[in-house]
Order: C-alpha cells, then sequence, then structure tokens
C-alpha cells in the first residue's frame, strides 16, 4: 500500500495511519547487503543513476546513521537525524546544499522520505509496534543488484579501456621501431616520416583519458599504418633482417658467459623451488625505479619461425610486437602461470622480451617443470640485467635445424 503523508497540521493520528508508513513486507525477505559494498558499487555506476560526488558523500552520511553494516533482513531501514545532526556528520555542509542532494537522492528512487504528521523525523514505539519517520533506505536495498551488475558493467570497460591502452602503446612502439629500420633500409620513403609523427601524436593521446570509440579509431589507424610499412620492409629485405638478426643474437650469447641458452638448469627443477613473494620482494624492493627496457632487436618473424607452437593455441595473425603481446597474454593463463608472476615478467624484461620468454617456454611446455617459477627465474635475471632472450630464440632454431 502506497503512504500518502498526512498533514503537519493534524496532530491526532490513529494507529491504523502508523502502520501505513512501514516499510514493504516484500523488502524483510530479501537478501543482506553490506551499505558499504553497496556505497563503492554505486560510487563506480553513478553516472548510471544520474547522481553526483556530492550526491553520494549525503549518502554516505545518512548510511553511518544506520547502526547496522548491512541493509535487510529484519532490520528497520527508516534513519531518522535531524537537519543539523546531518550538516554536522557531513564536516558542516550548509543545510541547503544538503537538502538539495537529498532530493536529487529521493528523485533518483534511493531513498525514500517517510514523514510524521508534523514534518519531524523520530521514532516512537506504540505498544509492540515501533514506527519511525526519516529517510526510508528501502529503495537502496532492493535495488542492490541492479547497482552491482551496473558497477560490474562499468568495471569491465574499465578493463577494456586499459587493456586497449597497452595494446595502443605498444603498437606505438613498434611504429617507431619500425620509422628508424626503414629510414635506414629504405630512405626517402615518406611513410617513415608519417609513422614518426603518428608515434608522437599518439603519445600525446595517450596522455588524455579517452574513451573506448576514440581509442578503437586510433588502434585502426595504426594497424593500418603498421601493415603498411611492414610489407614495405618483409617485401625487401627479409633475408637481411634474419642475417642481421641472428647475428646479433649470436654476439650477445658468445659474449656473455653468464647466459645459459634455455637455462637448463631450471627446466626440470630449480625453477620449481623459486618462492614467488621471496623473488617480487626482492624485485620490488631493488629496482623501484625501473625504466621499461626497449623493445628486441631479434627480428618478429625469426621468433614466430622457432616458436611455431604459438600458432596453435593462438589463431590470430601476428605481424607485430602488439600481436605477439596480445598472443601471449592469451595463453598465459592456460600455462600455468600467474598474473602477478606475468606482469613481473612484462616490467623488468618490457612486454615484448616477456612476450618472447613466454612463447619460447610454450615451445619447450613438455620439458619445463614450473612455467611460472621458470619464468620468475627468468625475470630475476633480467632485473639484474644478466638476461637476454636472444640465445632462447636461437637455441629453439638450432634445435628446430637439427630434428
Amino acid at each position: 500500500m502506497e503512504y500518502t503523508p498526512i498533514s503537519p497540521f493534524m496532530r491526532r493520528i490513529s494507529h491504523a495511519h502508523l502502520r501505513v508508513v512501514e516499510r514493504p513486507e516484500a523488502t524483510h525477505s530479501a537478501k543482506p547487503v553490506s551499505k558499504w559494498e553497496l556505497l563503492r558499487d554505486l560510487s563506480k555506476a553513478q553516472a548510471a543513476f544520474g547522481i553526483s560526488d556530492r550526491d553520494l558523500t549525503v549518502l554516505q552520511g545518512l548510511l553511518s546513521f544506520f547502526p547496522e553494516d548491512t541493509l535487510g533482513g529484519d532490520a528497520e531501514m527508516v534513519v531518522f537525524p535531524s537537519n543539523k545532526a546531518i550538516c554536522e556528520r557531513l564536516n558542516g555542509m550548509a543545510c541547503s546544499t544538503m537538502r538539495r542532494h537529498l532530493a536529487r537522492l529521493v528523485t533518483g528512487g534511493l531513498l525514500m522520505r517517510r514523514d510524521s504528521p508534523n514534518g519531524k523525523r523520530y521514532s516512537r514505539r506504540h505498544g509492540a509496534e515501533r514506527v519511525t519517520f526519516g529517510f526510508d533506505l528501502s529503495p537502496l536495498h532492493c535495488r542492490a543488484e541492479e547497482i552491482a551488475r551496473a558497477a560490474e558493467s562499468v568495471r569491465e570497460g574499465d578493463e577494456q579501456i586499459r587493456r586497449l591502452r597497452e595494446t595502443i602503446s605498444l603498437m606505438r612502439r613498434d611504429m617507431a621501431a619500425l620509422a628508424a629500420f626503414g629510414k635506414e633500409i629504405h630512405p626517402g620513403h615518406s611513410l617513415w616520416d608519417q609513422l614518426r609523427d603518428t608515434a608522437a601524436l599518439t603519445t600525446s593521446s595517450l596522455r588524455r583519458k579517452l574513451p573506448y570509440d576514440e581509442l578503437a579509431n586510433i588502434r585502426r589507424n595504426l594497424e593500418r599504418l603498421l601493415d603498411q610499412a611492414r610489407n614495405i620492409i618483409d617485401g625487401t629485405t627479409t633475408e637481411e633482417m634474419i642475417t642481421s638478426g641472428a647475428r646479433s643474437e649470436q654476439h650477445y650469447h658468445n659474449s656473455n658467459a653468464d647466459t645459459v641458452v634455455l637455462e637448463p638448469a631450471l627446466e626440470q627443477g630449480g625453477a620449481a623451488g623459486v618462492e614467488p613473494e621471496g623473488v617480487d620482494g626482492v624485485l620490488v624492493a631493488e629496482h623501484s625505479d625501473l625504466v621499461t627496457p626497449p623493445p628486441p632487436k631479434i627480428p618478429l618473424h625469426l621468433v614466430i619461425s622457432a616458436c611455431s607452437e604459438l600458432k596453435t593455441f593462438y589463431p590470430g595473425e601476428i605481424r607485430h610486437w602488439h600481436q605477439l603481446h596480445d598472443a601471449a597474454c592469451h595463453v598465459r593463463p592456460a600455462m600455468g602461470i600467474s598474473v602477478s608472476a606475468w606482469e613481473e615478467a612484462q616490467r623488468f624484461m618490457g612486454p615484448e622480451q616477456a612476450s618472447i620468454v613466454l612463447a619460447a617456454i610454450l615451445q619447450r611446455f613438455d620439458s619445463i617443470r614450473s612455467p611460472g617459477g621458470y619464468l620468475r627465474a627468468l625475470t630475476t635475471k633480467a632485473a639484474a640485467g644478466e638476461f637476454s632472450c636472444g640465445p632462447m630464440v636461437m637455441a629453439l632454431i638450432a634445435r628446430r635445424d637439427v630434428a
């Protein structure tokens, strides 16, 4: 039954009217919800409900007057603080401002006024019945599932934007590297200056909070330019890139006696004993000022040739470093490698080199006892400046050729 406020001029009220102001019976059996978790979800999805930060501040103040930690169950969900008490709880907010935000919450269907005959807020007991006049929080509780769904939708959107920004950042690095390399092997082509300028503009764009649609347009434009550049480079100097890349990485391998090809000592046992917490603690403590490493010098198609297993698990095309990173992120969960191990590897190796290492581990997956521990061990070496992915790739190629 809908309650119709009684005129404040009426000073006498019957018990029948008093029973009308009680909250609906349907809310008694509803599932209890943490009021602070509900407030956090509403804060995340506030745009979907048309409320502002100041509205949420007033709602938080009202919730603080509710004695229980959860809304629902058998608890009475009406709070009855005076305007003065609310303003004091809100660190001295002006009463007119507070009333305006309260009205927005009521209009938005998150609160309901339970008016007394004289307009005051209070709680009275009439025999076995308790009657309370004030602000009813039951609409907020009734919409808890709706609010939770809206908040989850916002979080999913934020995650999509985060991943898209990460992909665009990798594409920008691809573009800058291809512009420099293309100018060396094919000077005079106007595309290289276009790549360089686009990479600079992309850097500026990533400093702003762009919506998903604008980021998607940037990605499509970068993919088009990267494909043009890769077609030019692949069509003129493929064999030269393979030879120079192999020579460079072999030189690095021969000059670093501490680098073990595919780290055989770790494959069957050593990595299994690595403690993730210990590794993380050391890395964070000793390398808090780390700068992201530059992209690897080894050609990408050489990596794809050496790590052919990746194509079995990832159906997408891999022609650029950001696509290799996307493939690595795709297969990482199936390999049993934790998110923390993967993030640490990207932090200390760089996303491109970490993706190469993951592809190499996948290639030798049957002979590696603990892929996660193996990756953490290599991350520790990378953090100390004692690791390059080149020897791993060259060892896989040599193994393939022997087979």
